[in-house]
């Protein structure tokens, strides 16, 4: 899964919470956003606001979709609002291997063929 299949795929999944997401998938989005809200920032505070308010629901849902494809339940994106142990603790599950069977939370998700 390539940048542009990975931001897409997570927007056109924007409140879906249930199924996987891939390794590439999520921490291509999270790597827009990053992007996008730190350019955002220099701009201008309202842009910036735009940005996270736009992202916010998206990146929760690929959030619990990647925690389902390391076999763990999306509540606990919950962990986050720990100080810096909870997100060291996310950290730690989002850049796990996928398990590469089927889980509780469905099949794993299906390789995209790379594309410009």
């Amino acid at each position: 899964m390539n940048f542009q299949q990975a931001v897409q795929t997570c927007f056109r999944k924007y409140v879906d919470f249930s199924g996987r997401a891939s390794r590439p998938e999520y921490w291509w989005f999270v790597l827009a956003y990053v992007v996008l809200a730190f350019v955002a920032g220099f701009i201008h505070d309202y842009l910036y606001v735009l940005v996270v308010l736009v992202f916010l629901l998206p990146l929760l849902a690929a959030g619990a979709r990647r925690l389902h494809d390391v076999g763990k339940t999306g509540w606990l994106l919950l962990i986050g609002l720990i100080p810096v142990i909870g997100g060291l603790v996310l950290l730690y599950f989002t850049v796990q291997p996928s398990q590469p069977e089927s889980n509780a939370y469905g099949p794993p998700p299906q390789p995209q063929p790379a594309g410009i």
